[in-house]
């Protein structure tokens, strides 16, 4: 590990006054049993300061630290669920053939505790999507990707995602289907073949996105009740979503 010029210098610097600080209690005091005892509890205390220090205050410092990064973190993908990921995942869903039971169950997301997030995130990790090229539209899919390609990108080139393994990966698999898309120039007449590696395309990316909505609606819940009830009101598996404010 190669240490810098100015550690190094500090380091002896604070070695030195130690040192005088100590001989000058000596040459006043005359002293050494007293300034050994002193010196013997100096030395004892030090693991008691390593202990608060490094294993407690740094570890508070880093929780507060890692908790604002992540604050940053989600309204980055807040922005994505607002321009693409909500959107992305209603197209998602006209390919699924079984899109009705996974509907049916995130439609009540709303009145989930949070423990239920992490429940069902875990379900939905294993779940196997039958996706079907032909029930949806692979050209709306296309232009919507490349559309929505330069704000993703912007994304992308953001430092502070490299943190957020989950979400990276699921811009990974976006862009992957959007170039396996893109180089495709007419996509309503593909080989068999050609469809079901676009179907596998899909449904990693499709599993990926609902993951991380349910993360995302998870923190909204826990921390801005009100962006949580609009995103409710919003929710991509309702079909009767509006931004309405019904009665209760």
């Amino acid at each position: 590990m190669k240490l810098d010029t100015w550690k190094i210098i500090w380091g002896i610097l604070l070695i030195v006054l130690s040192t005088i600080a100590y001989v000058m209690h000596y040459l006043i005091f005359r002293d050494p049993h007293h300034l050994f005892i002193f010196l013997v509890g100096d030395f004892a205390f030090v693991f008691i300061e390593v202990l608060l220090v490094t294993m407690i205050i740094h570890e508070l410092l880093n929780y507060r630290e890692k908790k604002a990064m992540m604050g940053k973190l989600n309204m980055l993908i807040g922005a994505f669920f607002s321009e693409v990921g909500s959107n992305l995942l209603r197209i998602f869903a006209k390919f699924d053939h079984s899109s009705g039971e996974i509907k049916q169950r995130l439609i009540e997301c709303g009145q989930w505790p949070d423990d239920k997030f992490e429940e069902v995130g875990r379900e939905c990790a294993f779940y196997v999507h039958n996706i079907d090229c032909d029930r949806g539209n692979l050209r709306t899919l296309r232009d919507f990707l490349v559309e929505n390609r330069p704000f993703m990108l912007n994304l992308l080139q953001n430092p502070k995602l490299i943190a957020h393994e989950t979400f990276t990966n699921l811009l990974w698999s976006i862009f992957h289907l959007t170039e396996e898309l893109g180089f495709r120039v007419n996509v309503s007449e593909l080989c068999e073949s050609d469809y079901r590696h676009i179907a596998g395309d899909i449904e990693r990316a499709y599993g990926l996105l609902i993951t991380e909505w349910l993360q995302y609606m998870r923190y909204l819940k826990e921390d801005y009740p009100y962006l949580f009830s609009l995103a409710i009101r919003m929710n991509p598996f309702d079909p009767e979503a509006s931004p309405e404010v019904k009665e209760a």
